[in-house]
């Protein structure tokens, strides 16, 4: 059986586009992918960054369900220190009325953007960060049926039963996601230094639930998928640049490839460049699939969902049918 595989996007918006572009670029990228059999299609939520257009996550989430027929379509996270879990849930309760067993939950407990910017969204709550574990229980009570609700209730999520996972880039959420016996997606694609404690730590502290009587593992990797291996590489610049604009503190919009002197980068950057790439899959469908093989040899995941950074929007969806058809050789 081939392993299931996934898209995560931050609806990139690339140099010469306009956030309107940017969206219509992502809708026909969710379009193309369940045209290829992706299993699901999740956006995240990021604040005060130009070069992403996925700030309104839930907007976006319905605007995708809306022209697509199958695909399921959810937050890859909503970033729950930001919002109130009794309006996250009748937003997502009211998708999966709308859109009955098409919805996904992921949630975060980080705050998708700097400091200060999470001051702005949600003042006064900071402890919200500690509070996520209560606040995914309160969640779980709300989508679930009418004998389980308090005087507050989260209308019309009660008894729609929208599956939640639990999103990290540590062993924290990892331990939460185990005690509450809830699937759990790991950011590899930008902590892929945790990848083997929280697998780990996931797998063997699951406590089969309601919700999951056995553990779910989705990881998120860093994808780009060419013709060629040398084109793969040329097309990397593009995630390599993105990445850089971070580390430094820029606000460029998404570029177009082009070549990268080694005298560009600092060594911090050289460091955290070659721990950014340890787990990407980079080259044409055999070197991917060989990565990805090997990968899943040393890890024990259920999901792949990748993550593609391609300046081209065409090139990245063939970005996407490269990695689906390196994932489908693949027989476990």
């Amino acid at each position: 059986m081939a392993i299931p595989v996934s898209v995560l996007n931050l609806f990139p918006v690339r140099e010469g586009q306009s956030p309107r572009e940017a969206i219509r670029s992502a809708v026909e990228l969710a379009q193309a992918v369940e045209k290829l059999g992706y299993v699901r299609y999740w956006i995240a939520e990021h604040h005060n960054m130009p070069a992403l257009a996925s700030t309104a996550t839930v907007v976006l989430i319905q605007h995708v369900l809306e022209r697509t027929s199958s695909i399921r379509v959810g937050s890859g996270g909503v970033m729950l220190p930001n919002h109130s879990p009794l309006i996250v849930a009748e937003q997502f309760g009211t998708l999966e009325v709308l859109y009955p067993g098409r919805v996904d939950l992921g949630l975060g407990r980080a705050p998708g953007t700097d400091m200060r910017t999470a001051n702005a969204i949600r003042r006064n709550r900071h402890e919200a960060v500690y509070t996520f574990p209560d606040e995914v229980r309160d969640l779980l009570r709300y989508f679930g049926p009418p004998e389980e609700q308090t005087d507050v209730a989260a209308y019309p999520a009660v008894g729609t039963g929208v599956p939640l996972y639990i999103l990290g880039s540590t062993t924290d959420s990892a331990e939460l996601a185990a005690h509450l016996g809830l699937p759990y997606a790991f950011a590899s694609h930008f902590a892929p230094e945790q990848t083997d404690a929280a697998i780990r730590l996931y797998r063997s502290r699951f406590r089969p639930s309601k919700y999951l009587d056995k553990p779910y593992m989705i990881v998120g990797l860093n994808v780009v998928a060419a013709e060629t291996d040398e084109e793969a590489k040329f097309e990397l610049t593009t995630s390599i640049r993105f990445f850089l604009n971070t580390v430094r503190g820029h606000k460029q919009l998404l570029q177009p490839p082009s070549k990268i002197v080694e005298s560009e980068l600092t060594l911090q950057e050289r460091i955290a460049l070659a721990e950014r790439m340890s787990m990407m899959l980079v080259g044409g469908r055999e070197t991917v699939k060989k990565r990805l093989a090997e990968f899943l040899e040393r890890h024990e995941a259920d999901e792949i969902m990748a993550v593609t950074y391609i300046f081209d929007p065409a090139k990245q969806i063939r970005s996407y049918e490269i990695f689906k058809e390196a994932a489908d050789a693949i027989r476990r």
